[in-house]
């Protein structure tokens, strides 16, 4: 799937778009420093097996918890002083959210991706803070999005001076409580930037618990599989070393201890999406 010939530097050294797989990887929030460096060492460990190019994730705020009550995560000052460690510790590349346009500069001090999370992504001064930053810029597509009209998200990157903004696909509401995802979705926005796939937000339930979400992990592989296959040039997993006792998203979070073999089975997949 060739619709779109250009490429994203996701860093100096990671290039989105090109001949190979990136994956973008880590808890859904970052629960402590120690959580995220046993995290982020495994998943390194493997991407560096299976040549795969790997940024960690970790929100440092959940701004969009279902309830006041939830955990969102360490702040920004705490958030960013954990990541910060945890990419001196790893020398891997760092995403996270932003949800607030006075957010953008001071993240990109430490990270080298920001996120714009699917609720935010209309959000016209958010996506030009961050694109201001000169940083990478990955936006999500917004549950209520047609997936031709997030080329107008992508403009507001690129109209700041900032070629390197690329697309997520996460499903779109379907009725209360449940995501589906129209592959179609992938090749038409491809066409305007290079495509990450989000596996597990895929399989999200909003609000699926009452005051948390629920999650679907069952049908990971095969939505994961189908995206790769149709084709797209990244994917984004959420994982976590014991999922049930995560503090946000554990239903739908791939556990640690199979992410390996979840990569080796996706990787054969995105191989045969790339052919001619």
């Amino acid at each position: 799937m060739n619709t779109f010939e250009e490429t994203v530097k996701v860093t100096d050294t990671i290039t989105l778009g090109g001949d190979r797989m990136v994956l973008f990887s880590g808890p859904c929030v970052v629960e402590s420093y120690d959580l995220c460096l046993e995290t982020g060492t495994r998943m390194k460990a493997i991407c560096e097996e299976l040549d795969i190019d790997y940024v960690f994730k970790s929100s440092f705020d959940k701004a969009n918890r279902t309830a006041a009550t939830s955990y969102r995560g360490p702040s920004l000052e705490g958030g960013l002083e954990i990541l910060s460690r945890v990419k001196q510790a790893l020398h891997v590349p760092i995403v996270t959210d932003v949800h607030e346009s006075y957010q953008c500069a001071e993240v990109a001090t430490v990270v080298d991706v920001l996120q714009i999370p699917a609720y935010l992504c209309r959000q016209t001064d958010l996506l030009k803070a961050a694109a201001r930053t000169g940083k990478a810029v990955k936006v999500k597509k917004g549950q209520f999005m047609a997936p031709e009209d997030m080329k107008y998200a992508v403009d507001k990157v690129r109209n700041e001076g900032n070629p390197n903004v690329f697309l997520t696909e996460r499903g779109i509401s379907f009725g209360y409580h449940t995501l589906v995802v129209d592959m179609r979705s992938l090749p038409i926005m491809r066409k305007f930037t290079p495509v990450v796939f989000d596996v597990t937000h895929s399989i999200q339930q909003p609000g699926g618990r009452g005051a948390t979400s629920g999650g679907q992990r069952e049908f990971a592989p095969f939505l994961a599989r189908a995206a790769a296959a149709v084709g797209v040039d990244g994917f984004f997993i959420e994982t976590h070393p014991r999922p049930e006792k995560a503090l946000s998203d554990g239903p739908n979070m791939i556990p640690l201890r199979e992410m390996e073999d979840f990569l080796r089975m996706l990787q054969r997949y995105w191989k045969m999406g790339r052919e001619e």
